[in-house]
């Protein structure tokens, strides 16, 4: 083939990649609020999507070809008040309705969510920049916590017991009121889905801030809720930075808070929302460890690695971040080189795709100097994605291709959350040594190990000192029947995300004695002895 030949099958194949991107972007055009082709994100207050007023707008780019899709405002202090405002109105209200009416706006919530699952796995890709299957799977997982929230008719009973004679002494689980809820940028559709349905049917009202890196897949969800049957003023979006979740913090009408993303901005909420009197959940970073033991299973093993390190470009809380190999498995390190290497890192609507970029060019490099610290303090670069360069529309996007590093636990690159589709290998000698590098590290979110004996697997569920553990699964998130149950480090708060916690986050208990005697309608004289409830 002739170099010009080459040259027009270049240029066809990047008119037929933007068309189907483009094209991508044009199907989300009749959702409200929220823009894929340079237009503004708005507010979503008391049902109505509002154009923002605010003087500070921030771009919200493609990362795989840093396109402008939208601009998402810095919402105002006034708009935030009406958002707050609407959420109090609407609270007394759903508070009372009928808990059979509330699950009934969960029953159908999840059907809007399955039928229009292709829209929202579009947004996450073109803001996000996951690939398709693994957006797919950011649905899915908020969708299933959705689902168990339409048990939510049995899962509120509360407790009656007759405790003497003619008294009972009841338990009712109620709702908080104003609750607030602050998501992360590497899951737009599955957090705001920990936080909505659970909020919405125990009867809550929430503020939700989304990400300002990708809030489409929220605006959508917020008109899936109408659609739904959610009342106005029931689910409030408001936008922005630290100004925005200062004002969830301080205000007044907001009883609780819950909060994923990373360490300085959970603490932070934390502390200033604790200081308000607010209830607050708040998950942080992490440092997820796999112990490998010469008996694992080698395939499962390495598979499972790869596929945990490097999904979604490294960007989750419970990416598997480092993997320790125990004694004879060292030898395994060099296929586990190779099997990374077949990963194929492209725009997430390309088939094929394993990963995609990361969110922005600052993470980009933040990514590249950790990986590059690694050599400086000593430690080997196995394999080396910094200088990934892709073609054609793609030249420009975030991408940084899978990283293998050898480090030791006092590298940089080992007690930072890289964040990155990075693997820190650490090597011991035996499982006694793993166990104390987990549990000396600050962080508690996750850890696996793989081996086949089962007196290894019941050793490391004991002694490790970690929230999440797999055996044989390399990211062991529990499903919404569950709870999220990370330490340490990775979390601040009393009660954390979904299942049974879920619903005692949002709820508060009232305690009701009554006595209710036949003879006291007929009895004449006073008793001023103590009460004994006997």
């Amino acid at each position: 083939m002739s170099v010009q030949a080459k040259t027009r099958t270049l240029r066809n194949v990047y008119k037929l990649s933007r068309s189907f991107a483009t094209h991508k972007a044009e199907t989300l055009a009749p959702w409200q609020g929220t823009s894929y082709t340079g237009k503004n994100v708005t507010n979503y207050i008391a049902g109505e999507f509002k154009e923002s007023k605010a003087d500070k707008w921030i771009e919200i780019r493609d990362p795989s070809t840093q396109t402008l899709l939208s601009r998402v405002p810095e919402t105002t202090e006034e708009e935030f008040n009406q958002a707050v405002d609407a959420a109090s109105d609407a609270f007394k209200p759903w508070s009372r309705t009928s808990v059979l009416t509330r699950q009934r706006f969960a029953l159908e919530l999840q059907r809007q969510i399955r039928d229009n699952a292709d829209a929202l796995a579009t947004s996450i890709v073109l803001e996000q920049g996951k690939t398709l299957g693994d957006a797919h799977g950011d649905v899915l997982r908020g969708l299933q916590v959705v689902e168990t929230a339409c048990g939510i008719s049995s899962n509120l009973l509360g407790e009656k017991i007759e405790v003497t004679k003619d008294m009972d002494t009841e338990t009712r689980r109620l709702p908080l009121g104003v609750c607030a809820s602050v998501a992360p940028f590497n899951f737009p559709a599955m957090i705001p889905l920990w936080t909505i349905p659970l909020a919405a049917v125990t009867g809550n009202t929430l503020v939700l801030k989304p990400s300002e890196r990708d809030p489409g897949a929220a605006m959508i969800i917020a008109e899936l809720c109408a659609r739904a049957g959610l009342p106005p003023g029931v689910l409030n979006i408001v936008h922005g930075t630290v100004p925005t979740v200062n004002r969830i913090c301080d205000h007044p009408d907001i009883k609780a808070i819950s909060f994923v993303g990373g360490d300085r901005a959970g603490k932070h909420i934390y502390e200033r929302g604790r200081k308000t009197g607010k209830r607050v959940q708040a998950n942080l970073g992490a440092k997820n460890h796999a112990v490998i033991m010469p008996d694992a299973n080698k395939n499962l093993a390495l598979n499972s690695i790869v596929g945990a390190a490097f999904g979604a470009a490294g960007q989750r809380c419970m990416a598997l971040s480092v993997a320790i190999f125990i004694g004879p498995a060292q030898s395994w390190i060099p296929e586990l080189v190779e099997r990374a290497k077949q990963l194929k890192v492209n725009g997430g609507f390309e088939p094929g795709a394993d990963l995609g970029p990361l969110i922005s060019p600052a993470s980009k490099s933040r990514v590249c100097d950790l990986v590059g610290s690694v050599e400086k303090e000593g430690g080997k670069i196995l394999l080396d994605g910094r200088k990934l360069q892709l073609e054609g529309q793609y030249k420009d996007g975030n991408f940084v291709g899978p990283s293998i590093v050898e480090a030791t636990t006092n590298m940089k690159a080992y007690q930072e959350e890289i964040f990155g589709p990075v693997l820190v290998i650490v090597n011991a000698e035996t499982l006694d040594d793993a166990i104390a590098i987990i549990n000396e590290n600050r962080y508690g979110n996750g850890t696996a190990i793989f081996t086949q004996g089962g007196a290894n697997a019941r050793k490391f569920e004991n002694e490790v000192n970690v929230g999440q553990i797999g055996i044989n699964v390399p990211i062991p998130v529990p499903l919404p029947m569950f709870s999220w149950s990370g330490n340490k480090g990775s979390f601040l708060g009393d009660v954390s995300f979904y299942g049974k916690n879920g619903l005692n986050f949002y709820t508060q208990n009232k305690t009701i004695t009554s006595l209710w005697r036949a003879e006291d309608a007929i009895g004449s004289k006073a008793s001023v002895d103590m009460p004994t409830m006997r």
